[in-house]
């Protein structure tokens, strides 16, 4: 069965790297036409010129500033139509800034929550009001498998991500009238750049315990992305995808 998502149009967000530059590539495999937005401006050339003639359009911006952010969602309504895609990909751990939270800097925690949840709610009212009013729409968000572990090693990452988690199965329900999905995808641990940060020794740990005994490739969590931007998931509104290597918890 096809996507039946080919020629739509997806806004991802984080896209320059890791999981978000993978997501890109995905979708433009699936004949979508992207618009790219992180910080990062040079990267974002390099990801644009990577998926061609797929890539719509690219913004380097600070997703946690509203005003850029409105801006921008209302120049891609304007030269592109609206969005039938958007992929709230953007978030950021503490890597190595997380402490205990006894010692943590609560200036940490509105950084990791501005980062990796409240952008997640002000990208998705930016897509809402057109999405109701042509009655189709996919939003995905990107959690973690953090809010379903305990996340020890950062509360403040896995309060913001149990929120995104809260806030798919809420908005969900709002938009299932309206024929627009909204779910969300929880990576394990990821093969990223923020990987890079860990010992050998502690890459070790990681993956021994993971069942499958490996990380994921960044495109297996673009693979579970796409599967829900597309029609095959047209029923699914409202959950959490685990991709994390067969990780069970209760």
């Amino acid at each position: 069965m096809k996507t039946g998502i080919e020629g739509r149009l997806a806004v991802v967000t984080g896209a320059a790297n890791g999981i978000g530059e993978a997501i890109c590539h995905a979708l433009a495999v699936e004949g979508v036409r992207v618009v790219l937005l992180d910080r990062d401006a040079p990267r974002l050339e390099i990801v644009s010129a990577a998926i061609g003639g797929r890539a719509a359009a690219s913004h380097a911006l600070d997703l946690t500033d509203r005003v850029a952010v409105r801006g921008v969602f209302a120049d891609i309504a304007a030269g592109l139509g609206p969005v039938d895609i958007l992929v709230n990909n953007v978030g950021q751990a503490p890597r190595e800034r997380a402490q205990e939270f006894s010692e943590a800097d609560p200036a940490l925690w509105d950084f990791i929550i501005d980062v990796s949840l409240k952008t997640t709610l002000f990208c998705s009212q930016q897509v809402v009001p057109a999405m109701r009013e042509r009655r189709w729409g996919k939003i995905v968000n990107i959690s973690s498998e953090a809010p379903f572990t305990g996340g020890v090693r950062s509360p403040e990452y896995t309060a913001a991500k149990s929120g995104v988690i809260g806030f798919t199965r809420s908005l969900a329900r709002q938009l299932a009238p309206f024929s627009v999905n909204v779910n969300s995808v929880g990576p394990g641990p990821t093969m990223t750049a923020a990987m890079e940060s860990f010992q050998p020794a502690q890459l070790d740990r990681i993956k021994a315990a993971v069942p499958m005994g490996r990380l994921a490739a960044p495109a297996e969590i673009a693979d579970a992305v796409c599967f829900l931007a597309s029609e095959r998931a047209s029923y699914i509104t409202g959950q959490t995808l685990l991709v994390n290597g067969g990780g069970v918890f209760h």
